[in-house]
């Protein structure tokens, strides 16, 4: 079974195609957990709305997907909290020249 750790790490392999940087470092993943054979991703997006929304979740389980050990991918997308700029990684502020 893989760790939630490497769950994560493998999340930083989707990126926003709009931004050009990782979901996890934009701060757009707030949980994953893995049960068994299934991983659980509860995230959002920079909008509400946004037209990618789609091919970011599509990516999101198309990463765990190819796990070993994951058979099945759940990604719910909310939007409470709201995303911020804030809660960029600093590699992600510095990518986009935001401060």
């Amino acid at each position: 079974m893989i760790s939630v750790e490497q769950a994560i790490e493998q999340l930083k392999q989707v990126f926003d195609p709009e931004l050009g940087v990782n979901i996890v470092d934009l701060g757009l993943v707030y949980e994953v957990a893995i049960t068994g054979d299934q991983a659980a991703v509860r995230m959002t997006l920079t909008t509400p709305g946004c037209p990618l929304h789609d091919t970011i979740v599509g990516g999101v389980r198309h990463a765990l997907e190819g796990l070993p050990g994951i058979g099945k991918v759940q990604v719910d997308v909310v939007w409470e909290p709201r995303w911020t700029p804030e809660q960029m990684s600093e590699a992600a502020r510095k990518q986009l020249n935001t401060f």
